[in-house]
């Protein structure tokens, strides 16, 4: 069995609501909860900071949850942000088992730069995959480096790892490079000169339509 390095220390909740919770994110605490095919829901508080730390770079981590004297491996299934702030505000966990595959959004890094003249235009930000629960991978790359307009990168051109499965189908375009396009800015004087066209014609428009009905 593949061993799991991040763990995470929880206290099973004995109270519910939006007050307990409330007082648990006051305290530095966030609520989470912890389920699965073979485990009942169980509510717990975990400590805000830790979770912070786990998750900044991967969303989709695996962690050994600890509460009272059991312990349980657990995919980060969801995680819920506050509008404004973007704190963590509740955590879901999933159970997983090491032979057992899970269904998660993994996140494309583009590297390197594309020719000179063009525009990268990249039309998914993450791929829906299959892999095994131990071994998530992180993110996908796509290289772009120098890549002339008319390049396509699709879902079946990712490198994936052994066991990893693509669930987005494989002719989804995930990366196009284009020509660049040249991008007018209207200055304060061309404002104003449209507006001046646009009152001159409208009272040519005017004047005309007064001499006919005369």
């Amino acid at each position: 069995m593949a061993k799991i390095d991040l763990d995470i220390t929880g206290v099973e909740r004995t109270e519910f609501g939006k007050g307990p919770s409330r007082r648990a994110r006051r305290a530095g605490n966030v609520p989470a909860v912890l389920y699965g095919r073979d485990v009942d829901p169980i509510h717990i508080d975990i400590p805000g900071h830790d979770i912070f730390l786990i998750v900044k770079d991967n969303a989709n981590a695996v962690v050994n949850v600890h509460y009272g004297k059991k312990k349980q491996m657990a995919l980060v299934k969801a995680i819920q942000r506050h509008p404004v702030r973007r704190d963590i505000i509740h955590v879901d966990f999933q159970v997983v088992h090491a032979g057992e595959k899970v269904e998660v959004e993994i996140p494309l890094l583009l590297v390197g730069e594309a020719a000179p003249g063009t525009q990268v235009e990249q039309d998914e930000l993450f791929i829906l995959v299959s892999a095994p629960a131990i071994s998530i991978p992180e993110h996908f790359e796509i290289d772009i480096e120098g890549k002339e307009a008319g390049f396509h990168f699709r879902v079946e051109d990712l490198v994936l790892e052994e066991g990893v499965e693509a669930l987005t189908e494989g002719d989804r375009v995930l990366v196009t490079i284009a020509e660049e396009q040249e991008i007018v800015v209207e200055t304060e004087e061309d404002a104003e000169e449209a507006l001046e066209e646009a009152v001159g014609e409208a009272a040519a428009d005017a004047g005309a339509s007064s001499s006919d009905s005369e």
